[in-house]
């Protein structure tokens, strides 16, 4: 067993550093200012006509609140969204037609074959259906975003993107997850895991250089961009055989020379400037979603590029498809420091230590150390990180979520090279293995934020001084800090109810009677 330490002990070493290395970049880089336009700059840009897609399989629970939502909230009228459906999959189709039936800026994109397919197939297909819409209405879309059925999108992301296309032909606007509770170990995971992607490693990797990957959504494409890829792949943008289009594409757009720019995260009244979501909270769920990245990114992007990059792209390559080796590893090394850390306990009284000591070499054992310092600096980065986003009580829980998320990743890539060597086998493609989604319910206040009705303290306020029996909206109308417009739209989008103004002689004459007096005389 000690001969196996050797190699374990270079490798953790080796990943360690380099995540340090990272780490430092971004330390040392933390006081340059980035170019953030004014409020009233972003008011006063001319609007670029944008396209949204959001590509759908048995979304039909939460698509129509999530248009509800976002087309209330978006601070940008110069835009259209494109919703591809697959004929199969009619509750999908009638939920998304009902919509479009109340907002003429949303657009039905039936996919010409039954689903599920890929979402590079299904983004495809939304995109000739934007370009028939084009030629018909005799119009031309500037910028195309992509997004998800479980996204909660910043109200101000379209003007950013807007903003920043002006130099840049591909922006990615942030992604965070929405808060968990300390129970939820999986989603915390994720939590964790996009804070210190966000905010530590795709800055690095911008700063340094290296090509962005697309989160897949609130990323923005210059429409010209576009169309250079769809030249070179026969017509299609996105590459419908692979798992991960959107990472595929933030590299093939850097090969072809555009300028890509992720903007970091920022605060503002409501928190952070990003798309939020809910992502899966079941150790099951979570592993189908993330061995489908590995697959894509690691296994299919090492099958279609090999390592045939300029070298600092290799060394992202290195850095993205470095978990093929260490997911497998990490939890027998965790399994491997408990067991060292229980036998030095329960030895200490003793004087006997861990036995396995006095086998391996001193180097190994100091490279151990090494390890272990750089380990437990990480974790404090990353705990820093997610306390930035979710406060520190969350951020306690980073090292136990560590633990959880080594045996999901672990998991997740043995299932994802299983999935790959299978279909290799068997000469198919990988299939859309999709994720279960479920749209989140804000709270009131929050909406009301979201709004910009009122600032975040506005509503601690009100909640601190509530009265017993008295709801948050009574009690913000009573203080004046919210006018009954503002408050009937903000519960109209939490109910998920369309807010209409009806005349007298629309109301049925029997329906007061079924209501309580005060009701009715308010």
């Amino acid at each position: 067993m000690a001969a196996c330490l050797a190699p374990l002990a270079i490798w953790i070493l080796l990943s360690g550093l380099d995540d340090l290395f990272i780490g430092l970049v971004l330390f040392l880089n933390r006081r340059k200012q980035f170019p953030w336009p004014a409020d009233a700059a972003l008011e006063q840009t001319p609007e670029r006509r944008i396209a949204i897609f959001v590509p759908l399989w048995r979304e039909h629970r939460v698509i129509g609140p999530m248009l509800e939502h976002n087309l209330s909230l978006i601070r940008y009228a110069n835009y259209d969204v494109f919703v591809g459906v697959y004929p199969n999959d009619e509750l999908t189709a009638d939920a998304v037609a009902e919509i479009a039936e109340r907002y003429p800026r949303v657009h039905l994109a039936i996919c010409p074959h039954d689903g599920p397919t890929s979402k590079g197939d299904c983004l495809n297909w939304i995109h000739r259906r934007m370009a028939d819409y084009e030629a018909r209405h005799a119009v031309r879309f500037e910028l195309v975003i992509t997004h998800d059925a479980e996204d909660l999108i910043h109200p101000d992301s379209l003007r950013l993107a807007n903003w920043f296309s002006r130099q840049y032909a591909m922006v990615q606007i942030p992604v965070l997850p929405l808060a968990s509770g300390l129970r939820e170990l999986t989603h915390g995971l994720y939590c964790d895991d996009f804070a210190e992607y966000q905010q530590k490693d795709i800055p690095v990797r911008c700063r340094l250089g290296g090509f962005l990957p697309s989160n897949g959504v609130g990323t923005a494409y210059e429409r010209a961009a576009l169309d250079r890829l769809a030249e070179r792949n026969g017509g299609r943008i996105f590459d419908p055989a692979c798992l991960t289009e959107d990472y595929e594409n933030g590299f093939r757009l850097h090969a072809l020379g555009y300028r890509q720019i992720f903007v970091p995260v920022r605060f503002d009244a409501s928190g952070p400037v990003a798309t939020r979501e809910y992502f899966p909270k079941s150790f099951r769920a979570a592993v189908r979603q993330r061995s489908r990245w590995v697959a894509g990114i690691a296994l299919q992007g090492w099958q279609h590029h090999g390592w045939r990059a300029p070298w600092r792209q290799v060394y992202w390559f290195w850095r993205d498809r470095k978990g093929l080796v260490g997911n497998l590893l990490s939890p027998a090394t965790n399994l491997l420091f408990l067991y060292g850390m229980g036998s030095c306990l329960a030895g200490s009284g003793s004087g006997r230590f861990w036995h396995l000591g006095s086998q391996i070499p001193l180097w190994v054992a100091r490279c151990y150390a090494i390890t272990l310092a750089v380990s437990v600096t990480q974790i404090a980065m990353r705990a820093w990180l997610g306390a930035r986003i979710y406060g520190w009580r969350f951020a306690a829980g980073v090292p136990v979520r560590i633990l959880w998320g080594n045996l999901l990743n672990c998991a997740a890539t043995a299932a994802a090279i299983r999935q790959f060597a299978s279909a290799r086998l068997r000469r198919h493609t990988l299939a859309w293995r999709k994720t279960e989604h479920v749209y989140p319910r804000l709270r009131l206040g929050e909406l009301l934020v979201h709004m910009r009705c009122l600032a975040a303290g506005d509503v601690e306020e009100a909640l601190l001084s509530l009265p017993k029996g008295l709801r948050l909206g009574e009690c913000l109308l009573q203080l004046q800090r919210v006018s009954e417009e503002h408050l009937h739209q903000a519960l109209s989008l939490q109910a998920g109810v369309p807010l209409r103004l009806l005349s007298e002689h629309a109301v049925n004459r029997q329906t007061p009677r079924a209501l309580p007096a005060s009701l009715v005389k308010a």
